[in-house]
């Protein structure tokens, strides 16, 4: 059977794309990348992750992934936008899955509902969730790294758009970038959109 795992990252930040994968290990990359620490990627470092990542694409696991960016996240809403990438990363699988095992509560809409496990906290029980989970992180990370590089002064490359209290700071001195989420309440709204809602 071929258990295909679907994770994101980027759901709590208030700027840059929030970003979905989907993972299927065969047993032996299982083995394998459960013996180099692969887990949860919220509780590895990005070294860690970066290790894993290059490890998984060393060892021939089958991914995908999608972005979903700020503005889709605007025009729609989070969860909308990331279950959009989630069904994107799905249907780019090179290998049709058997058992496709979302993490969380919410099944991915346009993917038979009959073939989907949603399960909470599967990135820290199911290794292909686990696997998935590392790719998404890494790929946002990577791509908050590139919007660090245009958009330098509000400190992406640290934050990685969390609302943390410097990159707050910044929203405070600067507005929004073009690339912050501006459905999204981290930032002082009355300030940014000129006092309209």
């Amino acid at each position: 059977m071929i258990v295909a795992g679907v994770d994101e990252a980027g759901r709590g930040p208030i700027a840059g794309p929030v970003v979905a994968a989907a993972a299927i290990l065969a047993p032996a990359q299982f083995r394998i990348l459960l013996s180099e620490g692969l887990d949860d990627s919220k509780k590895l470092k990005p070294a860690a992750r970066e290790r894993l990542f290059a490890r998984m694409n060393g060892i021939g696991v089958i991914w995908a992934a999608q972005a979903a960016s700020h503005r889709r996240i605007d025009s729609t809403n989070i969860l909308r936008a990331a279950l959009w990438a989630m069904e994107r990363a799905v249907a780019r699988l090179c290998v049709k899955p058997d058992i496709i095992v979302v993490d969380g509560c919410v099944y991915i809409p346009g993917v038979d509902r009959s073939l989907q496990r949603a399960i909470p906290r599967a990135d820290s029980i199911v290794p292909a969730v686990m696997a998935a989970s590392v790719a998404a992180k890494v790929l946002r990370d990577r791509a908050m790294i590139s919007l660090h590089r245009l958009y330098p002064d509000y400190g992406f490359a640290s934050h990685k758009g969390y609302p943390t209290p410097s990159h707050r700071l910044m929203l405070d001195m600067l507005g929004p970038s073009p690339v912050h989420r501006l459905s999204f309440g981290g930032y002082n709204k009355h300030k940014i959109n000129g006092g309209k809602r």
